[in-house]
């Protein structure tokens, strides 16, 4: 177990304005990596992931999951001492980052101008979901909102055609949280190199379109986006698809290079199908290809996903069952890396926690 001295960002200091989940899970991850984060919630209801969801006893799981290893004060910013008291930390602190719609810090007069004057090396990253400026900069949005606009939820179709909503928020966690960590890492860098403080402007909508890579790609290839579900990585190929076993679970295929595909091709004992591979000229989601995936559906079908995991285990070729995050959480790759944490609350008890994913070693 790492101490607290061990971690790269010991001290530095955080002011942590942000509700919901793009902002607390980047302090969160800051947090993780040693920096003391100061959570500044309203005297009112405070941040409202508070209440969001399940709330067993006085407070969510949501709000307990990303803000661990915070310091939770209440402060009024629109009451002058009390924004005065915040001014005074400002000065001693080395980020503010806050989630409010454009303007707004600068009508509690806690703008980018007055804090920068407070503390000339002060990092202020702001994240929205359309940025500080531009014709949608004061409009309301969640996730599904900024990933439409990105043309990534157009990619992402279930069976019926219909875009289908990950549980895992993209534009809050990579156009949100990521996208304000490499900012703020990136602004305190050049501050400890002897640049100054800086303004960092995230846009959760334009994070999301820079990483829109594949569809990109097919335009500048194609002129168009491809067809939903058949690009090379959303199942246009049998050698990277999702395969559903006799118990109605399911393995990932991800045999994308043609070795990988070989050896899959082995444990499945259709060594004639080796050669129907993109690398060979295969058109991705043509008719060939869908034939093939078509007999793959058959193949898996008659079998569990304990059989075809037990197979697949002894070949290194990228074939792995589709786990819940029940069965994630007890499994040797996670539980041997130290990623599942027991933790307790003071009035939700007993919970499991992810540990920090990024390790430091010296």
């Amino acid at each position: 177990m790492q101490t607290p001295i061990d971690l790269p960002l010991t001290g530095i200091r955080i002011l942590d304005l942000t509700r919901l989940l793009p902002g607390p899970v980047a302090t969160m991850h800051l947090a993780d990596m040693g920096a003391e984060v100061v959570k500044i919630e309203d005297r009112g209801a405070g941040d409202y992931a508070r209440t969001m969801g399940h709330v067993k006893h006085t407070v969510s799981h949501l709000f307990i999951a990303v803000n661990r290893g915070k310091r939770c004060i209440r402060l009024d910013l629109k009451d002058a001492a009390e924004r005065e008291e915040f001014l005074r930390m400002v000065e001693n602190a080395d980020v503010v980052i806050e989630s409010f719609r454009p303007g707004v810090m600068d009508k509690l007069g806690v703008g980018w101008p007055v804090l920068r004057q407070r503390n000339p090396k002060l990092v202020m990253c702001a994240i929205t979901g359309y940025g500080q400026d531009g014709p949608f900069a004061q409009l309301a949005g969640h996730d599904i909102n900024y990933v439409g606009y990105a043309g990534m939820l157009e990619q992402n179709v279930g069976p019926d055609g219909v875009p289908a909503l990950s549980n895992l928020q993209v534009g809050d966690l990579l156009g949100g949280a990521q996208a304000a960590l490499q900012g703020i890492l990136a602004a305190l860098l050049g501050v400890k190199m002897g640049g100054c403080g800086r303004f960092v402007d995230v846009s959760m909508t334009d994070t999301v379109l820079a990483h829109n890579i594949m569809p990109l790609v097919a335009v500048n290839n194609f002129g168009s986006a491809p067809a939903p579900g058949r690009d090379l990585l959303t199942g246009g190929v049998p050698c990277y698809n999702v395969y559903r076993t006799s118990d109605d679970r399911f393995m990932a295929v991800g045999a994308l290079e043609l070795k990988f595909w070989e050896g899959c091709c082995d444990v499945l004992a259709r060594p004639d199908l080796k050669s129907s591979h993109w690398s060979l000229g295969q058109t991705v989601g043509g008719t060939e290809a869908m034939a093939v995936k078509a007999e793959l559906d058959t193949i898996f079908a008659q079998q569990t996903l304990a059989t075809w995991s037990a197979r697949f285990a002894a070949a290194d070729c990228c074939v792995t069952p589709i786990l819940r995050i029940d069965e994630a959480l007890v499994h040797p790759l996670f539980q041997q890396r130290g990623m599942v944490q027991q933790a307790q609350h003071p009035t939700e008890g007993n919970y499991l926690s992810a540990a920090p994913a990024v390790k430091f070693h010296s």
